[in-house]
């Protein structure tokens, strides 16, 4: 090359549509520093409001007062059961087919969910709002329904009485929670709830866009959900962290685990983010809540967050990456013994609010999403020829 000529600038990786703008929203706002729900930033979120706070602020579009607040536990309290014939179809699918994964299992519930809907195909924002109500509701009954079918056991009703972090983990186990454990599952419920166009979001928006009903947009994001490079990852970055146990406890330690997954560039989840190259501010959030449960009701599991902040300090400073909130989310469930297949629809229990809240505000402000695609195949050929 002559002392004249230049190398081409290197192209920006625009797969994915990374970096690049494609909507409007006012439900939420992320950076690399940031994270706002309607211009409220998550870590004051996160210690002042409950979930049930969030969730109206993302679905209604302000916080509420206290009385809208009773208001609106008390309505959804009283929609949390689910009719019998999906309970029913919940429960065979355990019994007949264990294997099927809790996130195709939501995803049917759902969907059976919406042909006993009587407004499922208005797309009005009163009606969207009452969907929203009722799949924030009954989703923790549905996953409750499925767990505990699975365990061989009889689903329980769900509790009018508990907050929504804790009758989800009541229906789940039939076991009412310990204090500090549904708050640090409320915790994550918040920290969960919304993220921007992410896969998900962005794939209710796209059905939403062409006047689907809010069931169908939900659906669509559950499937985008159970991806392990979208909401699967903090199951697998459990599964991770429970390879590298059991290597450590085999003589082994957890830098060579590492350096050999360096090494033949295991893909090790639970790091590094599309938005944050900094660090995932609410992983720091979720890391502190999960150590204080372990603290206050299970120090056994101390074990896990001693061994996370092991494998997070050789990712540091061997590749500068930083985890997501993904990887002290596999540690804190399972600290709360909260089955490792669960923890995405988990996710789902929380990030409705978010998805339906972008659902409606595509609905009434609705431009049919249509990207174009830049065409990398033959040049135009004869079939004859």
């Amino acid at each position: 090359m002559s002392q004249t000529e230049e190398k081409a600038p290197k192209q920006a990786d625009e797969r994915g549509l990374a970096g690049q703008v494609i909507g409007d929203t006012a439900v939420c706002a992320v950076n690399q520093t940031q994270l706002m729900y309607r211009g409220y930033e998550i870590a004051d979120l996160a210690a002042n409001a409950t979930f049930e706070e969030v969730a109206y602020l993302l679905l209604v579009g302000n916080k509420p007062t206290s009385d809208e607040l009773a208001s609106f536990k008390s309505e959804l309290a009283s929609m949390r059961a689910i009719p019998n014939s999906v309970k029913d179809a919940i429960i065979h699918i355990a019994k007949n087919t264990p294997e099927a994964h809790p996130m195709a299992v939501l995803r049917t519930s759902v969907s059976l969910l919406s042909h006993l809907c009587p407004v499922c195909e208005d797309n009005d924002a009163e009606s969207d709002l009452r969907k929203s109500m009722y799949l924030l509701a009954q989703i923790p009954t549905c996953i409750g329904v499925h767990q505990m079918a699975l365990d061989g056991k009889t689903p329980v009703e769900p509790d009018p009485n508990l907050d929504h972090a804790a009758n989800l983990l009541w229906c789940m186990s039939g076991e009412v929670p310990h204090e500090s454990a549904a708050k640090v599952v409320d915790v994550s419920l918040v920290l969960y709830a919304e993220h921007d166009y992410n896969a998900s979001t962005f794939t209710c928006r796209v059905i939403a866009s062409t006047n689907g009903d809010l069931h169908s947009s939900v659906c669509g994001g559950i499937g985008a959900l159970k991806g392990n490079l979208h909401g699967g990852a903090n199951e697998a970055a459990m599964k991770m962290l429970k390879e590298i146990m059991e290597s450590v406890e085999g003589g082994s330690t957890a830098d060579d685990f590492m350096q050999h997954a360096f090494e033949t560039k295991k893909k090790l989840m639970g790091f590094g983010h599309r938005v944050y190259k900094n660090g995932d501010h609410r992983a720091g959030i979720l890391r502190d809540w999960g150590l204080k449960y372990v603290n206050e009701a299970n120090p056994d599991a101390m074990k896990w967050f001693n061994l996370g902040d092991e494998v997070q300090a050789i990712m540091l400073r061997d590749k500068n990456i930083f985890p997501n909130v993904d990887f002290p989310c596999g540690m804190t469930y399972f600290s709360l013994g909260i089955p490792v297949p669960q923890y995405t629809p988990i996710f789902v229990a929380s990030r409705i609010t978010g998805w339906c809240a972008h659902i409606m505000e595509q609905h009434q402000n609705n431009r049919l999403i249509r990207p174009l695609a830049r065409y990398t195949g033959e040049k135009l050929r004869s079939w004859n020829g």
